[in-house]
């Protein structure tokens, strides 16, 4: 079951009630009485990237919360009108002023319990020089072995960077797809 956010119809302002739509839909929705219209809660897009000038990579130190002071990957929240790889190479030049070559497509983490799913792509930096936006309090390029691990911000940067660096050693990038399970909330 959807946690129960919607209490009124975007189309008409009548009060929702909870059920399964009779349209064959087997989920529970929020239904407008008045209107009939479903209104549908879907998982966020969160897009990035993982910029790498030779075997360096880039982290952005966050200025804003969540997560405040830690270092992550440049990304952030998919807009309306933009493909994934055009939102991931937003994100890098708004996060870190970056000049970028977008690469592959690497990694996708799905993340039920807050319904996000995060996509990174590989992106080759142009140079080193980065200008850092107002989310961002530093931008600065690590080697592996001085990659902060205990700041990193979110489970998905860290787990989409131990990929990048293993792929890295193993001398061939690949896709990787995973999830990341929380226990359950009490």
């Amino acid at each position: 079951m959807q946690p129960r956010t919607i209490k009124h119809c975007r189309e008409c302002g009548a009060a929702v009630v909870y059920r399964v739509p009779d349209d064959g839909d087997t989920r529970e929705r929020a239904v407008c009485p008045a209107c009939d219209t479903i209104h549908y809660v879907n998982p966020l897009i969160v897009v990035g990237t993982v910029p790498h000038l030779g075997e360096r990579v880039l982290l952005c130190k966050r200025a804003i919360e969540p997560r405040l002071g830690k270092w992550t990957l440049p990304a952030g929240f998919m807009e309306l009108g933009e493909t994934m790889a055009e939102g991931a190479a937003r994100e890098t030049d708004e996060e870190a002023g970056a000049r970028i070559e977008m690469g592959a497509f690497f990694s996708a983490i799905s993340i039920p319990r807050v319904g996000q799913v995060h996509f990174f792509y590989l992106a080759r930096l142009l140079d080193d020089r980065f200008q850092p936006g107002s989310e961002t309090l530093e931008a600065r390029l690590f080697d592996e072995a001085d990659i902060p691990w205990d700041e990193i911000a979110f489970l998905t940067v860290r787990e989409t960077l131990e990929h990048f660096f293993a792929d890295r050693r193993r001398g061939q990038y690949g896709m990787h797809e995973s999830n990341i399970h929380w226990p359950a909330r009490k």
